[in-house]
This record gives structure tokens, C-alpha cells and sequence, in this order.
């Protein structure tokens, strides 16, 4: 069932899923998604890996064909709205020209749309100006993550599409790379990415849309996702007490063991605590943000 929370419509949506359904080889990775993002939205696709977001990002890029329902952007068909340079995307396999300099490759991109951003400009933006002589293939990790970006910002699209855009990198550069993006759009226009952490869902989007099994599993705004999910996990050891003697502590919503411990999700950690402390665990106890398996877990539940 979909958790929906405080969603209105602003006139006609950029981008419409009409019970959709896509399947792959090991089964359905859409089945009959309903989704629509209104303009000026950044729209975080929150799901674990095989949840159906790159489905949704290859069907909305028209690099997918649905098998029933319909996909629209700006009330057109995908491939319409791409041609018409109405938007642009960085997947997470894009393969640039690698003997191409950096500056080179922008203003390929440059020539094919119009009213781009300068190229020194998306040098600037993504940090790229220093090694903008380098060739592609001999970028970095980060380097080149950082030019397929700017290769997406540059034609100031209407409708921007970032399949992982952070994925695998350490936290100064994803900090880096959240501020690259926000400096470039903010003149404004849509935004739609994908990502498997809830922390920059909530953090980068205003709306999040969880998905499970090609399915739409929640959708709000960020601290109303967050409400669903548990808030910290405690983690104790087994030793003493079994996992049915655990999850009916107070605010535990989850129990999964592993490694001699067990960890449990709940919405109200220090009353959990101090429940352990009352059975004599305290000195075992630790506390932790909630991960993605119980965050999933938890909006499934």
C-alpha cells in the first residue's frame, strides 16, 4: 500500500507514469507504477538496489519501452522531450570520449543545445577548471564523475536526471558535489535522481519517493518519509536475552541479529536503553543512525 502524504497538483506534471509496468529477466521491475513531478520539484527516487529505479530513469529517458501504460514529459513522449533539449541526464555508466580534453568534451555538448551555460562557467562550477587540457580517459574516480556531471548541467535543461550521482564517494566529495549541483541549478527547473541512501534524500530533495519492488511505496516530503522509518538502532549483544525478549522492548519495531549481536530498530532509542539498563545490558549497548536495510525494512513492514 502507498503512503502519500500532503501531495497536490500545480498544473500539467513534467514527468507522468500512468500505471507503467517494465520487466527484466528476473521479473517485474515496474508493476503498474502511478508517479508524476510537478515543475520545479527535486524528486529523490529512494529504493535499495533492484527496487526499479534505473527502470524508471531508462523509461523516462526513453531508453526503455513500457510494456503497458504510458510515460510522458512535458506531455510529450520521452525520446520527444530529450530531441527537443528539454533534458539532460548523468548515468551511472555513461561512457565519455576518453581522448577528447575536458574542455573539449563541454563544448561538444556545448554545440548541441541551446542557450547553454558557458563552458568556463561549468569548469568553474564543477571544479574542473585546472584540469580542463587533461583528456577524459585520464581523469580520476571523482574527476570524471565530476565532468559527466557538468557535461548534464550544461544545457541548463528543464528537466535534470542523476542516476546515483554520489554513489561511492566519501563524504567531503559528496558534500563537494551536493554543492556543485545546487550552484548550478539554481536558476531553478526539475530535478529526479536516484539514490539508496535516505540521508541524502532528505537532505537534497523535497520530495522522496520510495520504491520496493518496482512498486511506489511511499511518497512525501522528507521529514514525513523519515517519520515512517525508525529513527536510531541500538545495538546489544545476545547473550541473556532472545530475539522475541528484545523486540518487546519499548520503541523496538525490529530485531535482526548478527555476528553474536542484535540490532534493533526503534522509534524511541532511549527508552529502549533504558529498558536494557533495567535488564542489566547497558554496558553491551550501542546506539547508531538507522541503516538502509531497516529503514526498507521498516516503510515495508
Amino acid at each position: 500500500m502507498t503512503s502519500s502524504i500532503g501531495r497536490h497538483r500545480s498544473g500539467e506534471p513534467v514527468v507522468s507514469f500512468d500505471e507503467v509496468t517494465y520487466s527484466r529477466s528476473g521479473g517485474p521491475a515496474l508493476d503498474g507504477l502511478v508517479l508524476e513531478v510537478d515543475p520545479g520539484e527535486t524528486v529523490a527516487l529512494l529504493g535499495p538496489p533492484g527496487a526499479g529505479k534505473s527502470a524508471v530513469l531508462g523509461l523516462l529517458l526513453g531508453l526503455l519501452v513500457p510494456e503497458s501504460g504510458t510515460v510522458r514529459l512535458f506531455g510529450q513522449s520521452p525520446a520527444g522531450a530529450v530531441a527537443a533539449g528539454r533534458v539532460a541526464a548523468a548515468l551511472q555508466h555513461d561512457r565519455l570520449l576518453p581522448r577528447a580534453t575536458v574542455r573539449d568534451l563541454l563544448r561538444f555538448g556545448w554545440s548541441r543545445y541551446p542557450g547553454p551555460m558557458p563552458i568556463d562557467e561549468a569548469l568553474a562550477v564543477s571544479g574542473l577548471a585546472k584540469v580542463a587540457t587533461r583528456e577524459v580517459g585520464k581523469l580520476g574516480p571523482d574527476l570524471f564523475r565530476r565532468a559527466r556531471l557538468a557535461l548534464a548541467l550544461l544545457p541548463r535543461a528543464e528537466l535534470l536526471v542523476l542516476d546515483e550521482p554520489t554513489g561511492g564517494v566519501d563524504a567531503d566529495e559528496r558534500a563537494e558535489l551536493w554543492t556543485m549541483l545546487t550552484t548550478a541549478r539554481k536558476a531553478g527547473g526539475t530535478v529526479v535522481f536516484a539514490t539508496t541512501e535516505l540521508a541524502e534524500a532528505a537532505e537534497h530533495a523535497d520530495r522522496v519517493v520510495v520504491l520496493s519492488g518496482g512498486a511506489r511505496l511511499a511518497d512525501g516530503a522528507p521529514d514525513e518519509i523519515r517519520r515512517l522509518v525508525p529513527g536510531r538502532t541500538v545495538s546489544v549483544e545476545l547473550a541473556g536475552m532472545t530475539p522475541e525478549e528484545l523486540a518487546a522492548l519499548p520503541g523496538v519495531v525490529r530485531v535482526h541479529t548478527r555476528g553474536g549481536r542484535a540490532y534493533l530498530s526503534s522509534t524511541d532509542a532511549d527508552a529502549t536503553v533504558l529498558a536494557l539498563g533495567a535488564a542489566g545490558r547497558l554496558r553491551e549497548v550501542e546506539v547508531v543512525g538507522t541503516d538502509a536495510t531497516d529503514a526498507f525494512g521498516a516503510l515495508a513492514a
